[in-house]
Formats: C-alpha cells, sequence, structure tokens
C-alpha cells in the first residue's frame, strides 16, 4: 500500500499541497503518478485534502494535526486501516508529483527483501547529485557503508571534501518502505534531537541504533519544498 502524508500546515509552504500544477492540486498529482502501482492512500489533518481527493476518487483518512513528522501520520492511517504487521508500506511525500512508477517499485522490492530483518526498519532511496546541488540545505544529503546502509543524513554537504574536489554526492528521496511491523517500531520510538536539529525524521532511526537500507536511483523528480520550487515544477509539468 502506498500511503501519502499531506499536512496542510507547512512552516516553510503553507498549503503547498494544495498547489496547483497543470490544473490539480499537488497532492492529487502525486497520488495519479503512484495510483497504477498500488492502493493509493492520502493521509491528512485536513478535512479539505479530504473533500479533494473523493473528487478525484481517492481514498484519504483524517488524522491529527499534531504529528511531528509524515511517518507518524501514515501511521495513525495505517492503524485506522487495520493493516497487518507484515504489509509493505510505501511513505510517498505530498510534494513529489514526478516520481517515476520504478523509484517506488525499487523501494518495494528493497522492503520486501529486508522485512524479516529486525534491524532494518526503514529502506529509501538516493540519486547521485553534483557539487553546486549538494549546497543546496533544501536537498537532503546522506553518507552510507559499502552495503549502502545509512551512516547519516544531513541538510550540510556530506561527506566535506577538505583535500580534494568530489562530485557525488547522494541526494536522498524522501520515500520510505516499510513494514507495518517496523513502521510501529518506529513511531513508538521517542522523537530524536538529532531529529528536531536537522528537521529529518529518518534520523530518528539511526539515533535508535536501527538501520535505514539505501538503493540509488535514476530520477528526473524533485521534491516541492518552496515557491521557487512550485514554479521550476508548473514549468517542468508544461515541458
Amino acid at each position: 500500500m502506498i500511503i501519502i502524508p499531506a499536512r496542510i500546515g507547512s512552516s516553510r509552504f503553507p498549503n503547498k499541497v494544495l498547489a496547483d500544477i497543470g490544473g490539480m492540486p499537488m497532492v492529487i498529482r502525486t497520488a495519479k503518478a503512484v495510483e497504477a502501482i498500488d492502493t493509493v492512500v492520502i493521509a491528512t489533518d485536513s478535512e479539505e485534502v479530504i473533500e479533494i481527493a473523493k473528487t478525484h476518487n481517492i481514498q484519504a483518512v483524517l488524522t491529527s494535526d499534531k504529528h511531528q513528522s509524515g511517518t507518524d501520520r501514515i501511521y495513525e492511517a495505517a492503524q485506522k486501516l487495520n493493516l497487518a504487521e507484515d504489509e509493505v508500506i510505501i511513505n510517498v511525500q505530498g510534494d513529489e508529483p514526478f516520481i517515476e512508477t520504478e523509484v517506488i517499485e525499487a523501494i518495494h522490492q528493497l522492503t520486501q527483501s529486508n522485512k524479516d530483518n529486525p534491524h532494518i526498519i526503514m529502506n529509501s532511496c538516493y540519486k547521485v547529485i553534483s557539487n553546486p546541488e549538494a549546497d543546496d540545505p533544501n536537498i537532503v544529503k546522506v553518507v552510507t557503508d559499502e552495503n549502502d546502509i545509512a551512516l547519516y543524513f544531513s541538510r550540510a554537504k556530506i561527506p566535506y571534501p577538505r583535500d580534494h574536489h568530489f562530485d557525488k554526492y547522494k541526494g536522498h528521496l524522501g520515500i520510505y518502505g516499510f513494514s507495518m511491523k517496523s513502521l510501529e517500531i518506529f513511531c513508538t520510538s521517542a522523537p530524536a534531537p538529532l531529529e528536531d536539529i536537522e528537521k529529518l525524521e529518518q534520523l530518528r532511526a539511526l539515533y535508535h541504533g536501527y538501520k535505514i537500507a539505501m538503493i540509488e536511483v535514476k530520477t528526473e523528480s524533485f521534491g516541492i519544498d518552496t515557491p521557487e520550487d512550485l514554479k521550476k515544477a508548473i514549468k517542468y509539468h508544461i515541458l
């Protein structure tokens, strides 16, 4: 199942999930991009989003407006949907209207292969980005070990190239795969100081000693975090 968290009150970009892209709200365009893969549910704190989803024949679940992260929000939705503990759940951010199905399928396969590993509770992906792109704090960077297990995520440029030029940074895509059981582990763990400092929910898992499996993907998609990103998205849609 694919669950899309859609918080209406984004601090950086209020109401962005309803921003118009080619005549369709962003969160609806995201749902339409992935609905051919599996059942799609929007988890939201907004009655307005619920009603808009209905008009597009997309299932939506009303959740609390108190959640600290999108993953906490999808956990509430998953509980309301009574999902089995071995159900694979893909968390697709509501600001990814151009995400390719191949990316979701890659994370689904990775999650399936790891769902019986008690140490890995999250699965995600990255794409190779350039040095200038890595300067942008809105693009999250990840460093991994030799098995593509995440060592750390940051808005800062990591690794820092002290002695030479480096141009193969790993840009994290905020798409996560869980089993219902691992989602419960994540969401019942206490929020972490690092998570609050960087405003990156995945750091909760690392802080508590769990692992996040990563996979490299090829994608032209990009998250929409700012009004400037929205302008880029509208231009991208037109092209």
